[in-house]
């Protein structure tokens, strides 16, 4: 447990939103080339490993996309304030304030608005949208702030990794760091069939590295590991919580992009409660994953997601509980040793 969590902290503090994964890329390639028999990336930036299974009949594909959602900067105004685009799907109402890193010499920075005692009455009734916000990295004029940073510079939160409460973490990015740590555990054991560890690129912004290195790869079964939204706390009616921190890892009937087919989640289900795996059903059918990528591939690819149970997904401050992560830990674990997964009717 322990290597896993310092491996998740390490991970969520690089900076990797959509269109600028490479520093994630090379610090898990570093981790992971011991592990794979071969290791390339593509031309958007997939990192795809290999490793030899002890069945060579089929091809298993797991995939877990590196990017965060984050911001690009668009104008920078006479001031020198940085004006910028959301990457992902961000609510605005929850980064004012917060601080940033932008670029890639990481120039702290703060997101602001116009201060409350001298907004109009109109302004006070909503909370500001993108165009109302900007970054704050103390420049004097725009010739000065150009000095450190550039238009289509990513920025991406400054939250810091911290474990609290009961077995909870807390930090920015966890949206998929932590995909990608469980993947990457997974590669320290030998597979059943031949088996493509896909670190993607783009998901954020339309499962752009699924598309591409699926077709690349033409697996017979892909698994998606991902991390998904839950709201169980109060005043969200319990229908509408969708999941619950410290419920297990969570499994899927659809998504936005995604429809899950009845006999490979019968399959997928059977495999968890043989190992001894908790699951829940994600009861809110909105949200999408790589699975929505890969499974439209050339004449479709049988698919699969798990995923771990989020609150406050794509903010400064997502939280998960390590209990969860240990069982999609532990599913992808079985689902990589199971002769079973290729069966077509369970």
């Amino acid at each position: 447990m322990e290597w896993i969590v310092t491996l998740i902290s390490e991970l969520s503090q690089l900076g990797g939103v959509s269109g600028d994964e490479s520093r994630v890329a090379d610090y898990i390639e570093e981790k992971i080339r011991d592990f794979a028999d071969d290791c390339r990336r593509d031309r958007l930036g997939n990192l795809i490993a290999f490793r030899k299974g002890t069945d060579s009949s089929k091809k298993l594909m797991l995939c877990a996309h590196m990017d965060e959602v984050g911001l690009l900067v668009s104008y920078i105004t006479d001031e020198g304030l940085l004006r910028f685009q959301p990457v992902g799907g961000i609510d605005p109402r929850v980064i004012t304030g917060r601080r940033v890193l932008v670029g890639e010499k990481q120039v702290p920075g703060v997101i602001g608005t116009k201060a409350i005692h001298i907004q109009t009455p109109e302004e006070r009734k909503q909370a500001p949208g993108f165009d109302r916000l900007y970054i704050d990295i103390g420049a004097t004029s725009r010739e000065d702030a150009q000095k450190a940073v550039s238009l289509g510079d990513c920025a991406v939160f400054d939250s810091d990794f911290v474990t609290f409460g009961d077995g909870c973490i807390k930090a920015k990015a966890l949206d998929n760091r932590v995909g990608c740590a469980v993947l990457m555990e997974s590669m320290r054991m030998r597979p059943h069939y031949d088996t493509y560890y896909v670190f993607s690129v783009g998901e954020e912004v339309g499962l752009r590295g699924a598309y591409t290195s699926s077709y690349d790869i033409e697996p017979d079964f892909a698994v998606a590991i991902d991390s998904t939204t839950t709201a169980d706390y109060a005043g969200v009616d319990e229908r509408d919580q969708g999941l619950k921190l410290g419920g297990g890892c969570a499994l899927f009937l659809m998504e936005s992009t995604t429809y899950y087919f009845k006999d490979t989640l019968k399959k997928v289900r059977r495999i968890a409660q043989e190992n001894g795996v908790r699951y829940q059903m994600k009861q809110i059918m909105v949200g999408g994953l790589d699975a929505g990528g890969i499974q439209r591939t050339a004449s479709g690819v049988e698919t699969a997601s798990v995923a771990t149970p989020c609150r406050y997904l794509h903010s400064p401050s997502c939280m998960m509980k390590i209990s969860d992560i240990l069982e999609t830990e532990k599913l992808v674990a079985a689902l990589c040793q199971s002769a079973d997964l290729m069966k077509r009717r369970s």
